[in-house]
C-alpha cells in the first residue's frame, strides 16, 4: 500500500521534506538486499529481506520474509523505486515497485511490493541483453523515478566491463527498456541526484567494472581506472555541460546527496578513497562547482595492506530538514554526524565506533593517529562481536534512528574483510539526538545474516516501503504548490 502525503493529493510519498519528517509514520519493515559472499557465488542466489523493525511485534530485528532471485552471481546493491515524492499529487502513480539493479549480472529486477509488503513477490525483469543491445549499457546502479512516471537508472560500464558512465530510461509500467537518456557517454558513472528546477542532473564516478570486480588494487586508480570528477548535465537537453575534477582529494566520489529542499543549489558527496566530503553548489555566475569542507585524515598502521590506513567514506545522507549529515568511515569504523546548518563549515556532533579495521586486539597496530589516544574497542550486541565496519547507513524518517549494514561488494568486503565472507554481514541501529546531536549503539536490535538458511550472507542497502531521505526526491513546483 503506497503512502499518501499529508496534504491531500493523492500520489506516492509527501508534498515536501518536512512532511514527510513530521507526519511520516515510524518505520515498522524495510527491505535489505542480501548477497552471495564471494566464496559461494557459485551456490547460492542472492534475495530481498524484508526485516521487521517494530519494537512492538514478536518479530522484532528478524528476517520475515526471502524473495530468492532465479540467477546467480548477478550481485543484488542498490535500490530505488517506480515512484516517490517527485511523483506527489498524480493519484495516478503508486509506489509498488521496488527496482533491484545488479551490479555484477547487467540485470534489473523489478519487485511487486505493492500487492503484499511482507511478502514481495518478483513482477518482472530486465535481462542483460536488454540493457546491452538498447543502451550499449552495464553494470547498473542507482535509481531514480522521475516526475513523468518513468524510471532512470545509472550505469558504469558497457558489456565488455569497460569503464562507461550513462543513463537506462525505463517505462514506469512495463519496465522495458526505453533507451539511452545521456545524448553522449560519460567516462564514469555511479551515483545520481537530479533538480529539475535547476535544470541539473549530477552523477559521481566510482570506476571501470574490469577494475572494481577484480578488488580493489592500488595501481588500477594511478592506471586512471577509478574516476574523481563530478559529471553536471543538463536535465532538458540531456548534455554534459562541465566536469568538476575534485583532484587528488576527491578519488572515488561516490554517494551524492543534493539538500532535500528543491530550490537549493547544493549538496554534499563523499570520497572514499580520499576519505573527503565535498559541497557542491551553482555560483553566483551560474556555474556548479565543489569545494572540500571534511577531510578524514588517514591512520598510520602496521599489519595491514598499505602503511596508511583511509577512513574510506562509502555513504553518506542528510537528513530530511537538510540539518544533520551522517557518514560512515567503513575502513575506521565508526560513523559520524555533523551540523550543517553552516553550509561551508560542518560542525561534527557525534560519532560512534562500530567495529572496524582498527579494533583492539586485532592484526592493525596503528602507529599513529591524528584523531584517536588509543585504538577503540571491539563493540558488541546481544552478546554478539560486530563483524567488518559500519557501510550503509539509512535515517528515519523524524531523523531519530539509523540503520546499519557492513557490506560494501562482496569482492571487497572479501579483500578487507574476510570474515564477513566467511561468517555474513550484520544489520544494527543507531539511536540519532537529532536535537543537540549524538549518536548510540541500540542495545537491543541486532540481525545477523551468518545465520541465513542458506549461509552467511552480506546486507547492503536499506529501504522503507513508503520511501525514504536517499530515495525521495521533491520538485520545487510541488512543494511550492502545496505551501500556497
Amino acid at each position: 500500500m503506497a503512502l499518501v502525503g499529508c496534504c491531500g493529493g493523492g500520489g506516492p510519498g509527501y508534498a515536501t521534506p518536512l512532511d514527510a519528517m513530521k507526519h511520516g509514520p515510524r518505520e515498522k519493515l524495510v527491505y535489505v538486499p542480501c548477497i552471495t559472499p564471494t566464496s559461494r557465488k557459485e551456490v547460492g542466489t542472492d534475495y530481498l529481506a524484508t526485516i521487521d523493525v517494530d519494537p512492538n511485534s514478536p518479530s522484532y530485528s528478524k528476517v520475515i520474509h526471502r524473495l530468492y532471485m532465479p540467477d546467480k552471481g548477478v550481485e543484488l546493491h542498490h535500490s530505488g523505486w517506480n515512484a516517490c515524492s517527485s511523483c506527489f499529487g498524480d493519484p495516478t502513480k503508486s509506489r509498488n515497485r521496488l527496482i533491484l539493479p545488479c551490479i555484477n549480472g547487467d540485470r534489473v529486477y523489478v519487485v511487486d511490493v505493492g500487492t503484499n509488503e511482507r511478502e514481495p513477490r518478483l513482477f518482472t525483469s530486465v535481462e542483460p541483453w536488454q540493457l546491452h543491445k538498447k543502451a550499449n549499457l552495464g553494470a547498473p546502479h542507482t535509481t531514480h523515478c522521475l516526475g513523468s512516471g518513468e524510471v532512470l537508472i545509472s550505469c558504469m560500464g558497457d558489456e565488455n566491463e569497460n569503464a562507461k558512465g550513462g543513463f537506462v530510461l525505463l517505462d514506469g509500467q512495463s519496465f522495458i527498456v526505453k533507451g539511452n537518456w545521456e545524448i553522449e557517454p560519460l567516462k564514469f558513472g555511479y551515483d545520481y541526484w537530479y533538480q529539475p528546477y535547476h535544470n541539473v542532473l549530477i552523477s559521481t564516478e566510482w570506476g571501470a567494472p574490469k577494475a572494481f570486480r577484480s578488488g580493489f588494487n592500488p595501481q588500477h586508480v594511478a592506471d586512471g581506472l577509478y574516476g574523481h570528477h563530478l559529471n553536471v548535465m543538463d536535465w532538458t537537453t540531456h548534455e554534459l555541460i562541465k566536469r568538476i575534477d575534485l583532484g587528488p582529494d576527491g578519488q572515488l566520489p561516490l554517494e551524492i546527496r543534493f539538500l532535500h529542499d528543491p530550490t537549493a543549489t547544493e549538496g554534499y558527496v563523499g570520497c572514499a578513497l580520499s576519505s573527503t566530503v565535498f559541497r557542491f553548489f551553482r555560483a553566483p555566475n551560474g556555474q556548479w562547482d565543489a569545494e572540500k569542507v571534511i577531510s578524514i585524515p588517514p591512520k598510520k598502521v602496521q599489519g595491514w595492506a598499505m602503511d596508511m590506513m583511509p577512513g574510506l567514506i562509502t555513504d553518506i545522507l542528510l537528513s530530511l530538514d537538510d540539518r544533520y549529515l551522517y557518514f560512515s568511515n567503513w575502513l575506521h569504523g565508526d560513523i559520524r554526524q555533523y551540523d550543517v546548518t553552516d553550509r561551508r563549515n560542518p560542525k561534527l556532533v557525534g560519532q560512534v565506533f562500530l567495529g572496524g579495521s582498527v579494533c583492539k586486539g586485532g592484526k592493525v597496530k596503528v602507529l599513529s593517529d591524528p584523531e584517536l589516544t588509543s585504538q577503540p574497542d571491539p563493540v558488541y550486541v546481544k552478546g554478539r562481536r560486530l563483524r567488518g565496519g559500519p557501510q550503509m547507513i539509512q535515517l528515519s524518517l523524524d531523523g531519530k534512528r539509523l540503520y546499519v549494514t557492513t557490506s560494501l561488494f562482496a569482492k571487497w568486503d572479501q579483500q578487507f574483510y574476510p570474515e564477513l565472507d566467511k561468517e555474513g554481514c550484520q544489520m544494527y541501529q543507531i539511536d540519532v539526538n537529532n536535537v543537540t546531536g549524538g549518536l548510540s549503539l541500540n542495545p537491543n536490535f541486532l540481525v545477523d545474516f551468518g545465520q541465513e538458511p542458506q549461509g552467511p550472507m552480506l546486507a547492503h542497502e536499506v529501504r522503507y516501503p513508503g520511501g525514504d531521505c536517499s530515495s525521495d526526491i521533491w520538485l520545487a513546483h510541488t512543494a511550492m504548490k502545496n505551501k500556497m
